[in-house]
This record gives structure tokens, C-alpha cells and sequence, in this order.
């Protein structure tokens, strides 16, 4: 089938303004992605196989409710696990979710090719299975991806990783902050979600500018911060 239009809510990131570019000029003249953070690295590992192992009956749970759904309403059926290709730290790399979505509405052409676009249906409200509306409201859907950060392609916290194409409608904007830095299963600017200043660049400017100049027992615990407001986030289940 064909994608439906894009959804506003697919890319809410607003170009760098000037008073950006001038504050963080010195970001903007980065040409090469930036150096790992051991203390960050190992804290990143330490936390995604935690949250892996206390996730696993859920994620358990997660996948027989989607078996038998499937079962009991076969245009529901599906994989439990889905990925489009993504960009992190300038590198491309597959980001892991949870279907969300029924097998009908997915493009399985671009499905095959790992296209954002296949899985665009997800902001029409009809599309989604049962299991799908509740993983979708816990942002249960983004667990996954702490095997992305298992693999070295994700962090903890960065920027939120985007499609190819909203990676490359990013960057030409003027934002390279996706270029420059590891994506995040949460990042600074992503915790603001539903709050005017979702998107504004210059919040994921300043969480680089941190990252480069805070010893790296502060970054953790800036990065700490920034997690527990996500999971302040979460539990409001407004993931919807």
C-alpha cells in the first residue's frame, strides 16, 4: 500500500536560529562526531542490560498478548518487532521498536528496505492493534532499543535518533547535532514533549556543550537528570 501523508508530529525539530548559531558557534565548526565518554559508555551498558532484564516479562508478556491477538483477530497479526534504518552519530544503524501497527497498513516494499515511510500509518488512530494503543501509551514500544544500546548504536541519553529522511531534512536546516553525537532513547529536548519548547534546537545544543565540558562524573549525572525526567514522562502515559 501506499504511505499516507507524513504526519506533523513525525518531525518536530526547529532549525538552529541565529542567536544559536552565534552561543554555539563553536559546535556548528565541528566537522567529525565526537569521542565516547567512558564513564557514559559504561553507565550506558550497565543501565540497558538492567532495564532488559527487568523488562523481559514484560516484554514476555508483551509478545504472547500480541501472538494471541493475532490469533483471535487475524488482521492484527504480525511481528512483534520491527525496524527502519536511522541515523546516530552520523552513522546509520537499524532502530528496533514494537509494532505498533496493523499488518495492512504497513508498505511491505518499504518495509523490506528499512523506510521509515512503511510504518507512517501510526499516527492514524484506526491503525493500531489492541496491544499496540497500550505498548504505544507506556512508550513501550521504544524498548528495544536498549539492544540498540547494548550494540554501541544508542545511548541512554543523546538526541533522538531520526528516519533518514528526517535526518537529512534536519541537517539540511542547519542542526548537526545528530551528526555530531550518539542518539539517545531520551534526550534533553525529548523530555519536553508536549510543552511549547519541544523541538527547539537550542536545548540539544546545550546538552552538547555540556558533553564537552563537564568532567565525566557531572555528565552522568546530568544524564541521570535527564532520565528521571523521562521517567516522569512515562508514567504520566501520555504516549498516545
Amino acid at each position: 500500500m501506499t504511505a499516507i501523508s507524513e504526519p506533523k508530529e513525525a518531525f518536530l525539530y526547529q532549525p538552529p536560529d541565529d542567536i544559536t548559531k552565534e552561543r554555539y558557534k563553536n559546535i556548528f565548526a565541528l566537522s567529525r562526531p565526537l569521542p565516547s565518554r567512558p564513564l557514559k559508555v559504561a553507565f550506558d551498558k550497565a543501565f540497558a542490560v538492567t532495564v532488559l532484564t527487568i523488562a523481559s516479562p514484560v516484554i514476555a508478556g508483551l509478545y504472547l498478548a500480541n501472538l494471541i491477538e493475532g490469533l483471535l483477530i487475524p488482521e492484527n497479526k504480525g511481528p512483534f518487532i520491527f525496524y527502519y534504518n536511522a541515523i546516530s552519530g552520523g552513522k546509520l544503524f537499524k532502530k528496533y521498536k514494537i509494532r505498533l501497527i496493523k499488518t495492512k497498513y504497513i508498505d511491505q516494499e518499504g518495509a523490506k528496505r528499512g523506510d521509515w515511510h512503511a510504518y507512517s500509518a501510526e499516527w492514524t488512530p484506526d491503525s493500531r492493534t489492541y496491544v499496540g494503543r497500550f505498548v504505544k501509551k507506556f512508550y513501550l514500544d521504544e524498548l528495544p532499543q536498549f539492544y540498540c544500546v547494548l550494540k554501541g548504536d544508542m545511548s541512554i541519553v543523546g538526541p533522538r535518533p531520526l528516519a533518514v529522511h528526517h535526518y537529512e531534512r534536519d541537517l539540511k536546516q542547519g542542526n548537526v547535532t545528530r551528526k555530531l553525537l550518539k542518539g539517545g532513547i531520551v534526550g534533553a529536548g525529548h523530555v519536553l514533549k508536549g510543552k511549547p519548547e519541544m523541538g527547539n534546537a537550542a536545548v540539544e545544543y546545550d546538552y552538547i556543550e555540556k558533553y564537552l565540558s563537564l568532567s565525566q562524573p557531572a555528565l552522568l549525572l546530568m544524564d541521570m537528570k535527564i532520565l528521571w525526567k523521562a521517567v516522569l514522562v512515562l508514567f504520566e502515559g501520555k504516549g498516545l
